[in-house]
C-alpha cells in the first residue's frame, strides 16, 4: 500500500472512477463531518513530507460512506489528543497500518484476523471511503480509518507501546536521489516507530522498488532497537497473511522484484 501517496504506503496507483461533483461553497468542507482537509492544521510544526497528497474523484459511493461512517470508524489526526486503542478495539491487540491505498488488502487482513484490531492511516479521500464501504459490506468491527500525517499519530497521539505490530507496504519510493531524503522508512521515523511498539512487535515493510528496498535492509539491520526475523539477515519470503494485491500482480507481470522485510522490536 500507508501516511500516504501510500499516504501513508502510498497509495492506488491508478485513478478511482470519476463521478459528478456538486458545487460547494469555498471553505466549506467537502464532506460534513467526514475526513478533514487538514487536521493537524498549524498545531504541530511543519516537516519533511513522506507522503503526496493526490486529487482524484470520490465515486458515489464512496462518498455515502464517507459521510455515513466517518463518524463511526474514522478519525482525523490532529495532534491533540492521546487515543484510548483499548476502548476503540475492544481490548484487541492493534497493527498500525500505514498507507492502504483503495484498502482491498487491508479489508482481506481484517477478514482473515478479526482478533486483530487495524488501525489503517491514509490521505487518500476515495481510499478511505473504499475502505469504510469495505468494513460496512463484509462486516468487519476490527477496522478504523485514520486521515492525516502518520507521524503525528505515533508521536503525538499513540502512547508508548501500544502497538502490536507495525505495516508499511508499498511506500513512495521518491526515486529522485535529490528527493530520498522524503522516504519515510529513516533512523528517525525507525526510533519513533519502536518507541510505540510493544516488545516483540514486527515490523513489516514492502515494496518493489529495488534502491528502496535495499535502503530499507540497511537502516533496519542497523538500527539498535530492531532485529531481522528472517534467519539469513536478508528478505524474507511474502507472509501468506500479506494479500497478493492487483497493483502488485500487475508489477509482477512485467518483471519487478517484490521484497518482504520483518523486524521485531527488540526488548524483554
Amino acid at each position: 500500500m500507508s501516511e500516504f501517496e501510500n499516504a501513508t504506503a502510498e497509495g492506488p496507483r491508478g485513478d478511482a472512477p470519476r463521478t459528478a461533483t456538486a458545487t460547494r461553497p469555498k471553505g466549506e468542507p467537502r464532506f460534513p463531518g467526514g475526513p478533514a482537509a487538514d487536521p493537524a492544521g498549524s498545531h504541530h510544526e511543519r516537516r519533511i513530507r513522506s507522503f503526496q497528497p493526490r486529487r482524484s474523484r470520490v465515486t458515489a459511493g464512496q462518498a455515502d460512506a464517507l459521510q455515513r461512517l466517518w463518524p463511526v470508524w474514522g478519525l482525523d489526526i490532529d495532534g491533540l489528543r492521546t487515543l484510548d486503542l483499548d476502548g476503540m478495539f475492544g481490548g484487541l491487540p492493534v497493527v498500525l497500518e500505514i498507507g492502504f491505498g483503495m484498502g482491498e488488502a487491508t479489508a482481506q487482513m481484517a477478514a482473515a484476523d478479526p482478533a486483530t484490531g487495524i488501525l489503517a492511516v491514509d490521505v487518500h479521500t476515495p481510499g478511505q471511503g473504499n475502505l469504510l464501504g469495505l468494513a460496512e459490506r463484509e462486516g468487519l468491527s476490527n477496522v478504523r480509518v485514520a486521515n492525516g500525517d502518520a507521524i503525528i499519530l505515533l508521536r503525538e497521539m499513540l502512547p508508548p507501546a501500544s502497538l502490536d505490530g507495525l505495516r508499511v507496504y508499498f511506500p513512495d519510493p521518491w526515486p529522485k536521489k535529490r528527493h530520498h531524503k522524503r522516504r519515510l522508512i529513516q533512523p528517525e521515523f525507525l526510533t519513533l516507530a519502536a518507541s510505540r511498539m510493544k516488545p516483540g512487535a514486527v515490523l513489516h515493510c514492502a515494496t518493489d522498488w529495488e534502491p528502496y528496498a535495499e535502503q530499507m535492509l540497511e537502516v533496519l539491520s542497523a538500527h539498535p532497537d530492531f532485529e531481522n526475523t528472517h534467519e539469513d539477515g536478508g528478505y524474507a519470503p511474502r507472509p501468506a497473511f500479506r494479500p497478493l494485491t492487483r497493483f502488485e500482480g500487475q508489477g509482477l507481470d512485467k518483471g519487478h522484484v517484490v521484497h518482504d522485510l520483518l523486524f521485531r522490536r527488540r526488548g524483554a
